[in-house]
């Protein structure tokens, strides 16, 4: 049992700072605003049952995935960087009377659960930083079936349930974050939370990049 405690403790402390729900919520107040406060929970629950299982399957099945397609975790970082990089632009560049009147008029006809999972929980939420963390924690698991693995895979499972609660509980509650800031601060918060999102997807880009690069000189012998 202390060997699943720090389990729990190593996945909780690897993936709660990456996918950052306090950070997150700002940025999931902006999408939903407009939005009444019990669609924007019921929103928030959907989105964090779709983090779960996003990050439990990239733990159980994510390595074997990627090498059936031939894809190392270096692309899925480029890729998911340029996602991130591009919604986060797209917020950016809206003018302050633009986004409600028009995402309203989009979505009053259509599923408003349309978005819960692309773009708010992938890559908004459990972005390919999570991702790459989650496949990593599972491909250095127990390889033997046992007791070791057994204990390792039902930590994952409450580690990724613990994170998915934190998500629901910042984003089901940041319309009162909301009513702290006022009109003006959610403005504020607009902007430099899209700006954060740009330099987040650039820093996964990055991150993927610098690894592809480091591995030319190998395979060129």
């Amino acid at each position: 049992m202390g060997q699943a405690a720090k389990n729990l403790l190593l996945f909780v402390s690897a993936l709660f700072p990456i996918v950052n729900p306090l950070g997150g919520a700002p940025i999931f107040l902006v999408m939903t605003s407009f939005f009444d406060a019990n669609m924007r929970k019921a929103l928030s629950w959907r989105i964090a049952v779709n983090s779960f299982f996003l990050l439990i399957g990239s733990y159980l099945i994510g390595a074997h995935i990627l090498s059936f397609f031939g894809i190392s975790l270096a692309v899925v970082q480029v890729g998911g960087g340029l996602v991130v990089i591009s919604s986060g632009w797209a917020m950016l560049k809206q003018k302050d009377d633009e986004p409600r009147s028009d995402l309203h008029h989009q979505t009053s006809n259509q599923d408003p659960f349309r978005n819960a999972f692309y773009p708010l929980t992938l890559p908004l939420t459990v972005g390919p930083g999570s991702i790459s963390v989650a496949i990593t924690l599972g491909a250095n698991a127990s390889p033997h079936i046992g007791v070791s693995l057994l204990l390792s895979v039902l930590a994952a499972i409450i580690a990724c349930a613990l994170v998915a609660i934190s998500v629901f509980i910042c984003y089901g509650f940041a319309d009162r974050l909301a009513r702290i800031l006022g009109p003006t601060g959610m403005t504020v918060i607009m902007r430099l939370s899209s700006f954060l999102l740009v330099c987040i997807g650039v820093q996964i880009l990055w991150n993927g990049a610098s690894a592809l690069l480091t591995a030319l000189p190998t395979t060129a012998h």
